[in-house]
């Protein structure tokens, strides 16, 4: 099976996904911007070839190009793409190919925040009641029909960037400024409750892997508070009765979008009263090192798994649940370059075996903008079975580890 694979090297997660399509026995050929020297290594050893492109977004111009890739295959049997920003051009190329897939029309509700919600709406599914706005006029208009608190974000975002939870009319004006640059925006109702994923990797409209993760605390405050140290935390009892009207949720909104085969991220809420209501969907892994803690809730490879119900339609890993395991993002104390790392040694020392991760930025690199990246200046990785157990050490690490720059 010959497999094009959209920008192999970037994000941080698709080189291992691209390596899971070369373990499972396809051919796999690269397409991107990047050159192929600046790829990871672990990309580039999966690779059977590499198409660099000058106008990555122009679909015309890359399926030109490809047309024309006389080192790459002579038929492709998939076009694969886990980036947001990728998915639709990734549909123009299957459908200019005439290969099997998502097209156009059915990528567009997972990329359209309104359009996704005007199909579950349909479906009779529990959304945010919303309106779609251009402008600040509209943005004023919909707000006064929608009323506070509510949200506001990209119709086409990923993650929470250019996101607000705007509490009256005062706040709002506070916050038009900040999102002048985006074209359109979805104003919804604010919904009160925890927020949890259900993450799938599905064949032919079977589910084969799925995946609880709990956001600790609210995505929304975590972005916004720089001293908090965001948790993501993939839970080893999904069968709980209280997520399950998330799952039950999680399952029709598949259907209603008519998902067949790959990866999915769903973001949801536990209202107080035990109601699920649906939060958005992507046709993608969610990012910021989930599918590593998902590799280490189960100790399998999810991302050779995605590549197997991909290419074979099958999940031959054994799923055992045996472990809670989450990431604690931190973020640096002042600007400017790292100069130590303090608490470290003391988590390692209290917690062993249990911390399964470390990956901090060293003293001499340069901190990061904690605005434009969950991953902020490094993370660690605990797991345990017990959930209270594990839930105390990311909180240990919150609390003890602390990055000093200057």
């Amino acid at each position: 099976m010959d497999v094009l694979m959209f920008s192999p090297g970037f994000p941080a997660e698709m080189p291992y996904f691209t390596r899971g399509l070369a373990e499972v026995g396809a051919r796999v050929w690269g397409l991107g911007d990047q050159p192929l020297g600046s790829l990871p290594d672990v990309a580039k050893h999966a690779l059977s070839g590499y198409l660099r492109v000058n106008r990555l977004w122009d679909a015309n111009a890359v399926l030109q190009d490809l047309r024309g890739w006389h080192e790459g295959p002579r038929t492709l049997d998939r076009v694969e793409c886990l980036w947001e920003p990728g998915m639709m051009l990734a549909a123009q190329l299957r459908e200019a190919l005439g290969l099997p897939g998502m097209m156009p029309h059915e990528t567009l509700p997972f990329r359209d925040k309104g359009a996704m919600k005007e199909v579950l709406d349909r479906a009779g599914l529990r959304t945010p009641r919303f309106r779609r706005a251009q402008g600040a006029r509209e943005i004023e208009a919909a707000a006064e029909a929608i009323g506070y608190p509510l949200i506001i974000k990209p119709i086409a975002g990923a993650g929470s960037a250019d996101t607000f939870r705007v509490g009256d009319a005062a706040e709002l004006q506070s916050v038009l400024p900040r999102v002048r640059h985006v074209a359109e925006m979805s104003v919804e109702e604010f919904i009160e409750g925890e927020e949890y994923t259900y993450d799938t990797i599905c064949a032919e409209g079977r589910v084969l892997y799925d995946n609880v993760a709990w956001y600790r605390p609210k995505p929304l405050i975590a972005r916004s508070v720089e001293w908090i140290s965001p948790q993501t935390v993939t839970l080893r009892e999904i069968d709980q009765p209280a997520l399950k009207p998330g799952i039950e949720l999680g399952r029709r909104v598949l259907d209603a979008l008519g998902f067949r085969t790959g990866f999915t991220h769903m973001e949801w809420f536990l209202k107080p009263d035990g109601e699920a209501v649906f939060g958005e969907i992507g046709a993608r892994p969610p990012g910021a090192r989930s599918v590593e803690i998902m590799n280490y809730g189960c100790d399998i490879d999810v991302f050779r798994g995605w590549a197997e119900a991909t290419c074979h339609g099958s999940f031959s890993q054994t799923i055992d649940r045996s472990y809670n395991a989450a990431v604690i993002f931190k973020r640096a104390q002042g600007e400017g370059i790292i100069q130590r790392v303090e608490g470290l040694d003391s988590i390692l020392a209290h917690f062993g075996p249990h911390v399964v991760c470390v990956n901090l930025l060293p003293p001499g690199a340069r901190r990061r903008n904690w605005k434009q990246t969950l991953i902020s200046d490094g993370y660690l990785i605990v797991r345990h079975p017990d959930l209270g157990f594990t839930l105390a050490m990311a909180d240990r690490v919150g609390t003890h580890i602390r990055l000093f720059a200057a």
